[in-house]
């Protein structure tokens, strides 16, 4: 009995071993970003990052590891601050296969507190959004794909109609403008249209009373940023 434990014990020290390292030699995609990223509010406690955020749906479909670094409530400048100062992010973007990067929401949200975003406030974001981009590619060159915003409000909420006019004629075609022309430089940094996957579906992709995707919306854009990385076949 006493061999006979020692043999199943080694055996199951062996099984352990070798699963560590078929997880090890998964590619790894690293995940930057804010809140959405983060997977807020899926969970009864937001103590973690969300199983059920994009870039895990990402990793269980295409057999990645996940390397999920989004913050609640950071803005484009929270993050570029991470990825020039912060050892982690830096590590994590420097061995990452595959980089997601949704940031610039809470920076657009801040803006639109007072119904009034300038052109100034979105240029901005962007600025920082192509200096993070840059910090990126400093780092690595694992292809990143970029999120561009949807419409957190309900249909029906006044904010709605607004929100619809300033994504789709302000920001987003700056955001798509900005990510062709570091394509054309950097290669392989391409767009995931979040605002035209969610559509008008907010009452299926964002939670109630929330801003937050629901585990539904969280698969749409695990789905864009799988076709936007090849990684959808």
């Amino acid at each position: 009995m006493t061999a006979l434990s020692a043999a199943v014990m080694a055996g199951a020290l062996f099984s352990g071993n070798v699963s560590a390292k078929e997880e090890n030699s998964k590619k790894l995609l690293t995940a930057l970003g804010d809140s959405i990223t983060f997977g807020y509010n899926l969970e009864q406690h937001n103590h973690r990052v969300s199983k059920d955020a994009f870039p895990f749906v990402i990793g269980d479909y295409a057999d990645l590891r996940v390397r999920d670094l989004g913050v609640a409530g950071w803005q484009t400048q929270d993050l570029l601050n991470a990825l020039e100062t912060n050892e982690k992010f830096q590590q994590a973007v420097a061995h990452a296969d595959y980089i997601t990067l949704d940031i610039g929401n809470n920076d657009l949200l801040q803006a639109f507190s007072d119904s009034n975003v300038t052109s100034d406030e979105v240029q901005s974001m962007l600025d920082k959004l192509s200096e993070i981009i840059l910090e990126i590619r400093e780092l690595s060159d694992a292809p990143v794909v970029v999120y561009n915003i949807y419409n957190p409000f309900q249909v029906g909420d006044p904010r709605h109609d607004i929100g619809n006019v300033l994504l789709s004629q302000m920001v987003n075609p700056q955001i798509e403008s900005l990510v062709n022309v570091l394509n054309q430089e950097l290669q392989n940094i391409v767009l995931a249209d979040a605002f035209t996957a969610f559509g008008e579906n907010q009452a299926d992709y964002v939670l109630p009373n929330d801003i937050h995707p629901t585990i539904a919306g969280q698969k749409v854009l695990a789905e864009i940023g799988l076709d936007a990385l090849d990684l959808d076949e």
